[in-house]
């Protein structure tokens, strides 16, 4: 390996393990080389493959690929920690799905870690006052991968969204770093009010498929939520609720729910 390569490598592991990947991918399927190529190694860095994806997902009549890719570029040179956050999210989604088997997998094909990324930038946008930027930011991702999280949500970085279909995060919601959730979860509010309305989900929360969390309540940090529960009231830390309405049933099963996956009741122990 050129000496180049191995700094870039020891900068940027996870940009290093993708570029890798693609290579081999087109030698693998020459048929996707033209994506590939344009997607991932017609690029000098991860910002801005990042941002060349970001735009090719989003592009329409409505606003091209090129005005998109020039609003990510500059949501990512003003603010490294959104990149730094897609890092986090690809490793994670490796190690937590057992269908993914490399990097450049979530990067091209999974819509969960898509959707994530382009809310990142509508999340930018929203900061710096752009609302109706974020807001078309937000309906494109909707149509896109139909995942509906709204820009001023706040969602941490090492999150796992796995088939990430009907998702839908509202706009006073806050996700932690470390969270994983399934297809079809709600973190929604209840009735009209207009202020602070939406769940706060801690670190390392497992959140399974189906599974609505309704209004300004708090699930403690390595909690885990049970497949079609409807979280009503507070969590505590290290608990697993089930039902509808959800209800305690035991503990979290074990120190990380959102990297170990169980989903099964009585399997593991607080120790594992």
């Amino acid at each position: 390996m050129p000496l180049a390569d191995k700094r870039v490598q020891a900068i940027d592991p996870v940009w290093s393990r993708t570029t890798e990947e693609a290579r081999q991918a087109v030698a693998d399927e020459p048929l996707l080389g033209g994506l590939i190529h344009s997607a991932v190694l017609h690029h000098a860095s991860f910002e801005k493959a990042l941002a060349c994806r970001f735009a090719q997902k989003l592009a329409s009549g409505e606003m091209s690929e090129q005005v998109l890719r020039e609003i990510a570029d500059d949501a990512m040179a003003d603010d490294d920690s959104i990149a730094q956050a897609a890092r986090a999210d690809i490793v994670a989604v490796f190690e937590r799905d057992p269908a993914c088997e490399r990097f450049i997998e979530p990067f091209l094909f999974f819509k969960g870690f898509q959707a994530l990324q382009c809310y990142r930038i509508g999340h930018w946008l929203w900061r710096r006052g752009r609302r109706d930027l974020a807001l078309f930011v937000q309906m494109k991702v909707s149509e896109t991968f139909g995942v509906d999280i709204h820009p001023n949500a706040r969602i941490g970085r090492g999150i796992m969204i796995d088939h990430a279909h009907a998702i839908v995060i509202g706009e006073t919601a806050v996700v932690g770093d470390n969270v994983s959730m399934l297809h079809s979860v709600t973190l929604g509010g209840t009735g009209k009010e207009d202020d602070d309305r939406h769940p706060k989900i801690g670190d390392g929360v497992l959140i399974g498929a189906g599974a609505k969390i309704l209004g300004n309540i708090r699930v403690g940090h390595c909690s885990r939520i049970a497949a079609g529960s409807v979280v009503l009231e507070e969590v505590p830390p290290m608990k697993t609720v089930a039902g509808v309405p959800a209800r305690i049933v035991g503990e979290a099963g074990c120190v990380q729910p959102s990297v170990m996956m169980d989903q099964l009741f009585g399997v593991g122990s607080p120790e594992a």
